[in-house]
């Protein structure tokens, strides 16, 4: 907002200047401040070894710690691991969304400002997947098991709302906001007698089917522009996973099936639709990203890769994943425009968000 009222006060003095400068000579325009600096934040974890990992985020590559207590401690033994899935950023406060695994069964919760927040109780498995900001609300998307089966639930500021009945495993993956609307898209299991997975979003516990159960199918992400609902996933096509995104329903299929893909992440810029993702045998992936449908190589397919989330400012893409280095380690980083920056000691980019 403070960003639009400069540009608006910028207008009036040139339009003023432009009035008086016939009566007055040697009328100074000011000149049009800068746009503000974006600052790049990454959300993932570093696995320390193969029983311990710990969240992370990292802002323009400087990375803090997301740790069970809040503290600052890098070396967890196997009881303090935490994951990170999503990150958003309002104002100057981060947020991040995920799990803490270390302290019995997975809790999901959310960080404000490295600060945890529970949002369950450790009785049954849970996770938090997706994390969405407007105004002073938090809504966290994910789910949480009721002993029985995985129930697809967010909680409004803490508060839970489920969105299935417990009759069959459901997840949400991502979750958006329109207004009072809440959109969440993910997957429900066993459908409707089916046996395979279906990839759904609920609108206001809503929900939409998006494939019939045929095959096992994904929503990964959602977003949403005006009346407009895009969701990004893959189906399984009887041989291979295809990569695609649903507008309102109608699929847009964006790779072939001759390799295995997906599709993880949806974002708009104006009339353009990007989505990121991967294409390759499993083995040697590459990450890549499509704008309008035509796929943009970020990685060589040599070694294995992943793009995880994207987002645009201007004519910039921004595309976080992680890729394999020369020792077959995996690491966490983020292309600007196709230019990768490696982020030190992460093993996996989940989300990418750009704020102050």
């Amino acid at each position: 907002m403070k960003k639009a009222i400069k540009l608006f006060t910028a207008g009036i003095l040139i339009s003023l200047a432009a009035l008086l400068g016939s009566c007055k000579k040697g009328t100074k325009v000011p000149p049009t401040p800068p746009p503000a600096k974006l600052n790049v934040y990454i959300a993932g974890f570093d696995e320390v070894n193969e029983f311990a990992t710990y969240a992370e985020y990292w802002k323009n590559g400087v990375g803090s710690v997301l740790t069970i207590d809040g503290s600052q401690n890098t070396t967890p033994i196997g009881q303090d691991n935490t994951d990170a899935t999503s990150i958003a950023v309002s104002d100057t406060n981060v947020y991040v969304a995920g799990a803490l695994i270390g302290v019995s069964l997975p809790v999901a919760a959310y960080w404000k400002n490295r600060s945890p927040v529970r949002l369950t109780d450790g009785t049954h498995d849970a996770y938090a997947n997706s994390i969405v900001v407007t105004g002073s609300d938090v809504y966290v998307g994910g789910y949480e098991n009721n002993g029985t089966s995985d129930v697809a639930k967010y909680w409004k500021n803490g508060n839970p709302v489920s969105l299935t009945d417990a009759t069959k495993n459901a997840h949400i993956n991502s979750i958006a906001v329109s207004g009072s609307d809440v959109y969440a898209a993910g997957s429900e299991f066993a459908y409707n007698g089916t046996t395979s997975s279906v990839a759904v979003y609920w609108k206001n516990a809503t929900p939409v089917l998006l494939t019939d159960g045929t095959h096992n199918a994904y929503a990964n992400a959602i977003v949403v522009s005006g009346s407009d609902v895009y969701v990004a996933g893959y189906e399984y096509s009887g041989t291979t996973n295809v990569a695609k995104y649903w507008k309102n329903g109608t699929p847009v299929v964006l790779t072939d099936g001759t390799q295995t893909a997906q599709a993880a992440s949806i974002t708009l810029s104006g009339s353009d639709v990007y989505v990121a993702g991967f294409e390759g045998n499993g083995t040697t992936n590459v990450a890549k990203y499509w704008k309008n449908g035509t796929s943009v190589a970020l990685t060589d397919g040599t070694r294995y890769a992943l793009a995880t989330s994207i987002v645009i400012s201007g004519s910039d893409v921004y595309v976080a994943g992680l890729e394999e280095n020369i020792t077959y380690a995996l690491t966490a980083k983020y292309w600007k425009n196709g230019t990768p920056v490696i982020l030190p000691n992460g093993t996996c980019a989940n989300a990418i968000a750009l704020g102050k």
